[in-house]
């Protein structure tokens, strides 16, 4: 009886230990897919730089000037393809549109220090 109380025990832990697993994973693939809201902001990139210790990601700051003379509004942003990473320095030091995805709850930095993950860029003319 005791054999089959530790081997049965040993399963149920298992199980358990597996379905935490299934859904935390599930839980950052939802988080990472569905965009919490869509947008675009348009000003000059004024900072931008790969950083972390483990989890290297694009991270940058977008300065937005409504008005000439006014203060500038800071937009911070993630970027995490390393192709649209090259198209955002390339446009740096001009004023460019980025298109972004808001992604709230991705439960570490390892995916990006902001919630705003760039998906295209554009220079404005």
């Amino acid at each position: 009886m005791t054999k089959s109380f530790f081997s049965n025990w040993r399963l149920w832990l298992a199980g358990a230990a597996s379905l935490i697993i299934a859904v935390a994973v599930l839980y950052v693939w939802l988080a990472l897919t569905w965009s919490y809201s869509v947008g675009e902001r348009a000003g000059y990139v004024q900072k931008f730089s790969k950083k972390g210790w483990l989890c290297k990601t694009w991270e940058g700051e977008l300065a937005m000037v409504a008005m000439p003379g006014s203060l500038a509004e800071k937009f911070q942003f993630t970027v995490r393809d390393d192709a649209l990473a090259t198209k955002v320095e390339k446009t740096m030091g001009k004023r460019v549109s980025l298109a972004y995805e808001e992604h709230r709850g991705v439960p570490t930095n390892c995916f990006g220090e902001t919630d705003h993950f760039v998906v295209d860029v554009r220079a404005v003319e």
